[in-house]
């Protein structure tokens, strides 16, 4: 466990936990909605304990934390139309499911639909990491199959996965929701998952 100011996250505290991420770790942290597990977009084996930690499949998206759109702009094909619109959500608590650009693995894209999961978080924590890793995170929600929300205390998450993962970084409480999701491959944005974002305009 590792507390870090939510507001004004320490920089020391960030290169720590950055280092063990480099060092192949599956960390549990806090975001702008509830805490998420990530590890580095290249590490492999940390995707597939991601996996096997909450027990989905390959079909099941990961998502890539981003600093911000243009970052994201390298991963994912990205039109106006959808550019306009992620440009009013983020930084935020939304997930945008977009075609994969070839920077994404293969085994990190739906197999079939070849997309990826993207956000850009409105987390000082998360956003102060990103900064200092100058890449992207791989993340999921942290909810796990048998339980009806997210986990959102920091104590709870290391008495219930401190066996799984290698660092819990204590951001203070999330929240009991996970992000909105947007599926934004289609002629219009579809809601796939309601969450913490308001998506109320799309009814517009």
């Amino acid at each position: 466990m590792l507390s870090i100011h939510p507001e004004n996250p320490q920089p020391r505290l960030i290169r720590q936990v950055m280092d063990r991420l480099q060092e192949g770790a599956v960390i549990a942290l806090p975001t702008d909605a509830c805490y998420a597990l990530a590890c580095l977009p290249g590490d492999r084996t940390g995707a597939d304990r991601i996996r096997r930690i909450r027990q989905v499949d390959a079909t099941h998206h990961l998502t890539l934390l981003c600093r911000d759109l243009s970052e994201l702009g390298v991963y994912a094909k990205v039109d106006n139309t959808a550019f306009r619109l992620m440009k009013t959500l983020t930084p935020g608590a939304y997930t945008f499911i977009l075609p994969a650009t070839r920077e994404v693995p293969r085994r990190l894209q739906h197999p079939k639909r070849r997309t990826i999961g993207l956000r850009v978080p409105a987390s000082p924590i998360v956003a102060a990491l990103l900064q200092e890793l100058g890449s992207p995170l791989m993340s999921a929600t942290l909810q796990l199959p048998e339980d009806a929300h997210p986990l959102t205390e920091s104590w709870e998450i290391d008495e219930r996965l401190g066996h799984a993962v290698d660092l819990v970084v204590d951001g203070g409480a999330g929240t009991l929701e996970a992000t909105s999701v947007l599926d934004l491959t289609g002629a219009a944005p579809e809601v796939i998952r309601h969450g913490r974002g308001d998506v109320g305009f799309l009814d517009d």
